[in-house]
This record gives structure tokens, C-alpha cells and sequence, in this order.
């Protein structure tokens, strides 16, 4: 069963890895890629850990879509033995381990959450890790546990803030369970409290040189403006999805089984339940007032695989209900395999929806291979010395499918770029090549920037006969001022 079991999960690795190298980079992992040249403790949008992996990734396989994503889609196999293990330790025996982990393998938050690389992706991986420490200190009772548990938070807390929600969650555990509140008047918690810190200091120093631009950045989305209540009814529709159907219906259902007491010491239940439920009630509030993208979730997965299981698992259900269990169950795997090939065919050729325009067209770059090279041969007949775009989505793609050493810009936005070189100044002070949707130089940000403005070129970006956008070059001299845009973000006080 065990190795029938890591059978089907490197299954799906390779799956992954071979849609790795036949789908087009999203503008964010362009952009993750440029960090990953340039590593440092921190950045405008996330701290650092997606870059490392991708880094890692690219020593491999070279700067191709399957090496930015490769050593991310690998840790699929240290998480898939964390949560195997994790779910063992907290609930007994090989059948709910396997089941948590290919579970947990199902969903597509892993299958698309490892290939497209975000910073969701190390966060998926370490939060797995988190609950394999805490499963462990339950188990064995050893304070120096507690520094495991400090570890895989701290690499949590270097992939995504969000894993600051794993101290709350760790101390509802503490409280609630009577056996565990001994560990709150011990030492060891709280020396994993400072391992977390420590391994998490890179990005405190990064942002204490930088006017706490990050924390400012992202702690801010937290602040109430006005409600729009509108954002909550997209919750339960998106992670139906990104959980699969057949695994969201196991996962709520144990939940509910670890609230009615039926399966589990009380220390597993409360753990599993405070994992999943502190990061999904604060959404749910943040819902009210902001849109919630469906893989902000992701920390929430490795224990409500957990929960699955235990649906799956431990409990004798009503017969209707156990017919339920076990059609999702025997069917998760498949369906969920099936959901992400169909996604990828899609998302590469849009053939599914008959070649119109869905949600990945936006963000993949389907189309900017060959929209790249149609530009460089712009820029070579124009003699530009350095291409600008307005947007980060589009300065990284350009940077990574045009020729390796083209200079490419985005003229505003500087924070995001801060820990990387600039141009050099005659590389700005020749033909400069704007890249942009059509009107660009009509945006109050752009009127009067340059003295002379011609366009020179109108270009598409398309996924077989579909226009994903209609792309204008213009060629730009006589600046009327510095040509970077230098504005403080708007987290400083900027526009």
C-alpha cells in the first residue's frame, strides 16, 4: 500500500515536471525569476524563499521554464513524506497516512500551487513541515522537538507572512488541550519562538534597511476601508476547486468529525482543526472588505488533507455518506490528475473552451515567445539601447525571452527592483523602446516625459487565433527629465 502509494505521487511529479517544460512562465514567476538573481533578505512584495527555490532550480536546468520550476515541483516529495508522517503520528497507522498524503496530492493548489512558482509554493511545502514538528512533540513529549517546530515556521515566515497565523494557531492548541499546557511554562516553546525568529531575521534586516516597505506593504491589507461583501460568496466556489470537489467533500466532512469528537485523541483533533481554521476564519473576515486570491489558502492544505484522511479513514458513517467517502476517496486521485491535465491543455492552447478567452490568459505568457522576438527585431531596426515597460509583469517577461543581456526597465515602480542594478546611464540616454498597451503615452504618468514620441510598430500577443492584447512600441528620445521614475510606493507616502 506505502509503496504503491509513492508510486502514484512521483507519478505526478513527473506529470507536473513535463507540464513544467511545455507551459509558458505567468508574469509573477518572470518576476521571481529576476529576484533569483539576485538574492536578498527581503523584497518590495514577499520575502525571499520563492527565489531560492527558484535559484536552486535554475542551477539545474538553466533559465528555462522547467528550471525556475523544477526544484519546486521536487518538494513535492519531502512534503508528501511530512504530511505522510504527520498524519501517523497524530492519528495511528499506514491506511490514513497514505490517504493524507496522495490526498493532499490531489488537490490542485499542489499540482498547480509546486509548478507555478509563487511564493505560496516553499509556504505549502514548510507548513506541512510545521505540522510533522508539532505531531512530533505530541508524540514524544521532547521539549528540543520544539526547535523542529521553530525551524519549519521560521522557513514558513521566509516564504509568505501569512505563516504568522501558525502562532496563534500553535497557541490555541496549547490552551485547549490540558496535556499540552504544560509546554506553556516551559523554556523549549519559546526557544522555538526565537529559532523561528532567527531563521526569519534576514527579512527583519532587509526591511529595517528599506523603511519596513514589506511589512507596511502586506500587514496593510489587513486595514478596513469599507466592506464589500460581494468577495465572500467567491470563497467556498474557488476552494472547491483548488481543493478539487472530491477532496473538498472529504475534507469538510472531517472537520466535522474532529468538532463531534469522533476520531482522534483530543490533541490531534485540535491541532488539525486550529491549523486549518485560524488562516480560513481571518479570510473569511478579510473576504468582507478585500478580494481573497484562492491560493492564499495554501498554508491550510497539509492539514485539511489531514482531515480528509480522517474522513476517509476512522469513520464508520451513515451508509449513504460512506457511499459518499468512498467515491471520493477511490476517485480523488484520477479526478484531481485529470482536472490539472485539463487545466495545463487549456491554459497552453485553449482548446477546451474552443479557443476563446478564459482566466490564464492574462497571466501565462502563451504568445510571448514569439512576441518577444517580434520585438527584438524592433528594437534592432531602431536602434534602441534600452527597452521600458510600464508594468512589472511585463518588464520580467521581456527579460527573460529576450536576448540574455538586453536591457529592459520598467521606468516607475523602483522599490520593486531595488535590489537589482540599473541600467547603465548611456543605455538610457540613447533610442529608448517602449513596450506597452496601446495610449500608454497618454497616462498622466508618461504625458510630456519625452519630447519626441513615434510609434513605430503595433504587435499582438495571441494563443492560436485568440488576441490575448494588443501590444504598441513607440520609440521615445529627448527625455524631458530623469528617465526612471523615482517616486516613493505609496506605502511611503508616494504616489
Amino acid at each position: 500500500m506505502v509503496r504503491s502509494a509513492w508510486i502514484v505521487v512521483i507519478g505526478l511529479v513527473l506529470l507536473r515536471l513535463a507540464a513544467s517544460a511545455w507551459t509558458p512562465l505567468t508574469f509573477d514567476e518572470a518576476y521571481y525569476w529576476m529576484w533569483s538573481k539576485h538574492l536578498a533578505g527581503g523584497y518590495y512584495d514577499h520575502p525571499p524563499m520563492v527565489a531560492v527555490v527558484i535559484r536552486i532550480g535554475t542551477l539545474i536546468a538553466g533559465d528555462t521554464p522547467l528550471g525556475v520550476r523544477l526544484f519546486s515541483v521536487l518538494l513535492t516529495l519531502p512534503m508528501s513524506w511530512a504530511i505522510f508522517r504527520a498524519a501517523e503520528l497524530l492519528f495511528g497507522g499506514k491506511r490514513i497516512a497514505v490517504s493524507a498524503m496522495l490526498l493532499l496530492n490531489a488537490t490542485m493548489i499542489v499540482s498547480v500551487g509546486l509548478m507555478i512558482v509563487t511564493p505560496d509554493a516553499p509556504l505549502l511545502v514548510a507548513s506541512s513541515f510545521v505540522i510533522l514538528a508539532l505531531a512530533q512533540v505530541a508524540a514524544t513529549g521532547q521539549g528540543v522537538w520544539w526547535l523542529a517546530v521553530g525551524v519549519a515556521v521560521g522557513f514558513a515566515l521566509l516564504s509568505k507572512y501569512t505563516a504568522l497565523f501558525f502562532g496563534a494557531a500553535i497557541l490555541i492548541w496549547l490552551v485547549a488541550v490540558p496535556k499540552m499546557r504544560r509546554w506553556l511554562i516551559s523554556p523549549w516553546p519559546y526557544l522555538g519562538g526565537v529559532t523561528a525568529f532567527a531563521v526569519f531575521s534576514p527579512v527583519l534586516f532587509w526591511n529595517a534597511d528599506h523603511q519596513w516597505v514589506s511589512f507596511i506593504k502586506q500587514l496593510g491589507r489587513a486595514r478596513i476601508e469599507q466592506f464589500k461583501v460581494a468577495y465572500i460568496a467567491e470563497l467556498i466556489p474557488t476552494q472547491f476547486i483548488f481543493a478539487t470537489p472530491l477532496v473538498f467533500i472529504l475534507g469538510t466532512m472531517g472537520l466535522y468529525a474532529l468538532a463531534r469528537r469522533q476520531a482522534g485523541a483530543l490533541s490531534a483533533r485540535v491541532l488539525v482543526s486550529a491549523m486549518v481554521w485560524v488562516i480560513a476564519l481571518y479570510f473569511a473576515w478579510h473576504a468582507l472588505h478585500a478580494r481573497v486570491e484562492a491560493n492564499w489558502f495554501a498554508p491550510v492544505y497539509p492539514a485539511f488533507a489531514i482531515a480528509a484522511a480522517v474522513a476517509a479513514t476512522m469513520i464508520q458513517w451513515a451508509p449513504r455518506a460512506q457511499r459518499t467517502v468512498d467515491t471520493c476517496l477511490r476517485w480523488a486521485t484520477p479526478v484531481g490528475a485529470l482536472m490539472f491535465v485539463a487545466l495545463v491543455v487549456q491554459a497552453n492552447t485553449g482548446l477546451l473552451s474552443g479557443y476563446k478567452r478564459d482566466a490564464t490568459v492574462r497571466s501565462i505568457g502563451v504568445g510571448f515567445p514569439e512576441l518577444a522576438a517580434e520585438i527584438e527585431a524592433v528594437r534592432l531596426r531602431t536602434g534602441a539601447t534600452c527597452i521600458l515597460a510600464p508594468d512589472y509583469g511585463t518588464t520580467s517577461w521581456l527579460v527573460f525571452y529576450l536576448p540574455k543581456g538586453t536591457c529592459v526597465v520598467q521606468r516607475g515602480q523602483r522599490i520593486r527592483w531595488i535590489n537589482m542594478p540599473e541600467p547603465r546611464a548611456e543605455q538610457l540616454a540613447g533610442k529608448l523602446l517602449l513596450v506597452a498597451p496601446p495610449g500608454q503615452m497618454s497616462d498622466p504618468e508618461w504625458q510630456g516625459a519625452f519630447s519626441r514620441v513615434e510609434k513605430v510598430a503595433e504587435l499582438q500577443r495571441k494563443r492560436g487565433p485568440l488576441v490575448i492584447e494588443d501590444v504598441e512600441l513607440d520609440l521615445l528620445e529627448g527625455p524631458t527629465g530623469e528617465v526612471l521614475d523615482r517616486s516613493q510606493p505609496p506605502e511611503l507616502g508616494g504616489r
